[in-house]
């Protein structure tokens, strides 16, 4: 949701942000499980705070939540940072891990630069009866520093890990996975026993590629997937309907 910061093709570094868009755009939906990327606009370790978690928080009553940001580091940049899950039914077994980024340097605005670890956040829930368990991540954009994560696939070994650790439970995965060859990544996934809800639409309006995810194994089918198109943020949200398979 970067922040709250809404789309403008004329000029999108510096569009405004307006974080009742995103708000209504999420609440349009009326969904069980919200999960969100991007939440807060990173600061200085000293001013970070999370007050648009806490606006969305009082703008969903009836919704448990669990927000996380990556441990704190200056080297931060001024983006979009932490993850959020919000589910109608009590949250359990929350936890917040991070993903290490490698010492790759990058130039930014004339500095020198390495990049900061990533994020996975997970927890569970009860849906009709039956544990599921939720997952949400953001990955480093390896392709926005002119490599790629398969030539540093640790981040998303991680993630496999824990796709691989579901067993029988039912689980989502969702997330900004920042990968340009979706195909690759779903194909990994796949491997874990994870199909993803579509990869037909592409979901950033900066370039035209499939960053965004659901993820879900076997005891779970996906009988509906939509991207919507909104001016809400720069990416567009993913929506999808399960059933028991």
């Amino acid at each position: 949701m970067q922040f709250g910061q809404i789309w403008d093709d004329r000029d999108p570094d510096h569009a405004p942000i307006r974080l009742d868009d995103a708000i209504a755009e999420i609440r349009s939906h009326d969904a069980d499980i919200i999960q969100l990327q991007e939440v807060e606009h990173a600061r200085s370790d000293a001013d970070q705070t999370a007050e648009n978690f806490e606006r969305l928080r009082a703008a969903l009553p009836g919704y448990h939540a669990h927000f996380a940001f990556p441990r704190p580091d200056p080297r931060e940049l001024p983006f979009g940072i932490g993850l959020a899950i919000f589910s109608r039914t009590p949250l359990t077994a929350t936890f917040a891990e991070d993903l290490p980024s490698p010492p790759i340097e990058f130039d930014f605005f004339g500095e020198t630069k390495t990049p900061t670890d990533r994020l996975l956040i997970g927890a569970r829930t009860t849906l009709d009866g039956r544990e599921v368990a939720l997952l949400n991540t953001h990955l480093l954009a390896f392709f926005m520093l002119k490599t790629d994560s398969r030539a540093h696939p640790g981040q998303r070994l991680r993630i496999a890990e824990h796709l691989r650790a579901a067993g029988a439970t039912p689980t989502i995965l969702t997330g900004d996975f920042n990968v340009r060859d979706h195909v690759g990544l779903a194909a990994q996934f796949a491997a874990e026993g994870f199909a993803t809800a579509q990869t037909a639409e592409i979901t950033w309006r900066r370039m035209p590629y499939v960053l965004d995810h659901i993820f879900y194994n076997a005891p779970l089918r996906c009988v509906a997937a939509k991207v919507v198109p909104t001016l809400a943020s720069d990416h567009l949200p993913l929506v999808a309907d399960f059933t028991w398979a």
